[in-house]
């Protein structure tokens, strides 16, 4: 490989995972390298820990000799995308951390930062199940549920936050209360965590046999692949709550159909990796029912194609955009 290979760096801060690698400029992966967050360890700790994971995935690729042409870095949210600043991340516990000065500082190179989910959408959009659509919506059901929105090839957001909390849209009066105090949001009732409270419930009350076998009731122990697992396995009250969640996820997206009437809806994350197909159909079923009529048959809803490389992929090339 030339010594003077020019490649840009994609970043993903996940709530569990770090993820960074190294594309040359056709978005090929050149080095890559993961670490776990490691919690709520703190902010200098964890920038620090983000400073060693993109050193690596760079010496992976032996181009630790020379600088990149740019990093771009998908946090969560909400944070100030102007200023490459997280406001505050409820799972890792970080509050008014300058993401975008601290790497600038360690690689000598422009940073942009955006909105995790906003990355991934753009990936998506860019290079994924999304490309070449006018409007792509993005929902990614994990601990919350993420959402973003690229419209005519840009990432909607406020006018210095990350927007498009769907997760944070009241679904249930007087629901369940979501991480952030909400009653009946759409996450408090619809995410892969309380999907796993609910199967955590039914497996305690006998109508779970295989998770309750194999998995038991420690519900941080209850993750996709072991909800894959009971559901293929035969616990239909577990297939039963998933279906349940994704058609309160339909019943968001329809909303939102009705207001920007995306031509794709893209389904991401873990869970729907390993249920693609249950989750999809359940989804786009209520989302339809939900959008005018005039509506349905404008928009389809599809799973994630590009799985750990949305975000990475989608936070280089939305550097590339911004600095070009």
């Amino acid at each position: 490989m030339a010594k003077d290979q020019p490649y840009r760096v994609g970043f993903d801060l996940g709530g569990t995972k770090m993820y960074a690698v190294v594309f040359d400029e056709e978005y090929n992966i050149l080095g890559k390298a993961r670490k776990k967050t490691k919690g709520q360890q703190g902010a200098k700790q964890g920038v620090s820990r983000v400073i060693e994971t993109i050193e690596e995935a760079i010496d992976d690729a032996k181009l630790s000799k020379q600088k990149p042409l740019g990093i771009g870095a998908g946090c969560p949210g909400p944070l100030d995308w102007k200023e490459g600043v997280i406001v505050n991340t409820p799972n890792l516990g970080w509050r008014d951390v300058k993401v975008r000065a601290e790497l600038e500082k360690a690689f000598d190179c422009s940073v942009t930062v955006l909105n995790d989910v906003d990355a991934g959408v753009y990936g998506e959009y860019k290079f994924g199940a999304g490309k070449g659509a006018h409007c792509v919506l993005g929902v990614f059901p994990g601990t919350g549920i993420g959402g973003g929105c690229v419209y005519n090839g840009d990432i909607i957001r406020g006018r210095s936050l990350s927007c498009m909390e769907i997760g944070h849209m009241p679904i249930l009066p007087d629901g369940p209360r979501s991480g952030v105090g909400h009653r009946g949001s759409l996450e408090a009732v619809a995410s892969r965590l309380a999907i796993a409270g609910y199967a955590v419930q039914a497996a305690y009350r006998g109508q779970a046999p295989y998770l309750m076998d194999k998995t038991g009731t420690d519900i941080s122990d209850v993750r996709s692949g072991a909800l894959e697992d009971a559901v293929e396995n035969g616990d239909l009250a577990i297939r039963q709550i998933i279906i349940d969640a994704s058609e309160q996820i339909g019943a968001a997206i329809g909303g939102v159909v009705n207001l920007l009437l995306p031509d794709v809806v893209i389904l991401g994350g873990g869970l729907v990796e390993a249920m693609p197909k249950l989750i999809v159909e359940a989804t786009e079923r209520v989302a339809k029912l939900q959008a005018m009529p005039a509506y349905r048959d404008q928009f389809k809803v599809v799973a994630a194609e590009l799985s750990d490389e949305a975000t990475v992929m989608g936070a280089a090339a939305w550097h590339e955009a911004q600095a070009g």
